[in-house]
């Protein structure tokens, strides 16, 4: 009888309690990255890698800040968690570097690509800010791209990517940021990101991919290459999209600044042509007829390297095996409005694709969510 009016007498203390408030959401984090973190009073690590290793066991959802002193960082960085903000010094004093390559560096990647695998930073996570830093990929394409034709230390796939948006990323924020390489710099192969304030640097496809990226207000730098180069011919490719025709946007550059380094001939340089991803489909493996590229310049001023054509086709795989079928620029979803500069007047080359959105339309679709 006692240790029954005991229990009861429990009971009834506990429904008396007041209720529990509801946990808040953790408030952000940081994080700090130096070459040496003597006399740090934040949590810091001596590199950028164990860092966002660090954040991605947090799985409160909170957003998560790495700020990364002046240095230079010779790793190969994936952020793999949500909400996570990059933050360096100054591109010109933080600097990330790797030197993979797409011949060598199949091993980097879940499915055995070279391309991807050879991304000095990989992004595939979803509302990431990254700003105030450099982050290039340092592989010597010149001295391949030195060697001829049938050379036995050439090599065939010198593709390397510095910025690598990989399949699950979306609404990646890039400010104030340099992007440095030769061949494929940046590889848009996610959702929607932007990339502003900033330099991007290459020369063969150096920005190309699938995904949605926003390029406003930045440089776009040609860089050099060391082959030999006919006078009227193409040398070199600011864009390669191969953008899926149920996608509505691909890569947009607006009031942004054509440039080239020292070395790049005048009237060399395509702004676009159409990449057709050699795909497999269940009768075959050839070039994704669904890839029709879309390329949009606007407001953008055009040095003299730009060639009067702007456009040109790309071969992809034919359905015999072989790199025979040709992609016509004529058939993409390529365009530029407002151009400026000694490289904007145009050839006519049968050209006939017009955005149906607006710049403003296109930026808001982008923009949305962008943290």
């Amino acid at each position: 009888m006692i240790a029954t009016r005991l229990i009861a007498l429990s009971l009834a203390c506990m429904l008396a309690l007041p209720a529990q408030p509801a946990i808040a959401a953790p408030p952000s984090a940081e994080l700090a990255v130096k070459p040496d973190c003597k006399g740090s009073k934040a949590r810091c690590y001596t590199s950028i890698g164990s860092a966002l290793e660090a954040a991605a066991r947090d799985d409160s959802g909170r957003w998560i800040t790495i700020r990364v002193a002046a240095g230079d960082y010779a790793e190969k960085p994936v952020i793999t968690r949500d909400r996570i903000r990059l933050v360096g010094a100054g591109r010109g004093v933080t600097r990330v570097h790797f030197g993979a390559v797409a011949q060598t560096a199949k091993a980097y990647h879940r499915n055995g690509w070279g391309t991807p695998g050879s991304a000095t930073l990989t992004i595939n996570a979803r509302e990431i800010a990254v700003r105030d830093l450099t982050i290039e990929n340092t592989y010597d394409y010149l001295a391949n791209d030195r060697l001829p034709e049938g050379a036995e230390a050439r090599i065939a796939n010198p593709q390397a990517a510095a910025l690598l948006l990989d399949i699950a990323s979306d609404r990646v924020r890039l400010d104030r940021v340099a992007l440095l390489g030769y061949q494929d710099t940046v590889f848009a192969n996610g959702g929607r990101a932007l990339i502003r304030e900033s330099l991007i640097a290459g020369n063969v496809d150096f920005i190309f991919g699938n995904g949605q990226l926003l390029i406003e207000d930045s440089e776009v730098r040609t860089r050099k290459r060391a082959a030999p180069y006919t006078p009227g011919e193409f040398q070199s490719f600011v864009a390669a999209p191969s953008t899926p025709l149920s996608q509505a946007h691909g890569l947009v550059f607006y009031r942004s600044r054509l440039t080239r380094e020292a070395g790049v001939p005048d009237h060399a340089v395509a702004l676009a042509r159409p990449w057709h991803p050699t795909t497999r489909f269940a009768d075959g493996r050839y070039a994704d007829p669904q890839a029709v590229g879309q390329a949009l310049f606007v407001d953008c001023f055009m040095d003299r390297h730009i060639h009067p054509d702007h456009w040109t086709e790309m071969n992809g795989t034919a359905r015999d095996g072989t790199m025979t079928q040709v992609f016509r620029a004529q058939d993409s979803r390529f365009a530029e409005t407002g151009s400026t500069g000694p490289g904007a007047p145009a050839r006519a080359i049968g050209m006939t694709w017009v955005s149906p959105h607006t710049i403003a339309a296109i930026r808001r679709d982008i923009m949305t969510g962008m943290p």
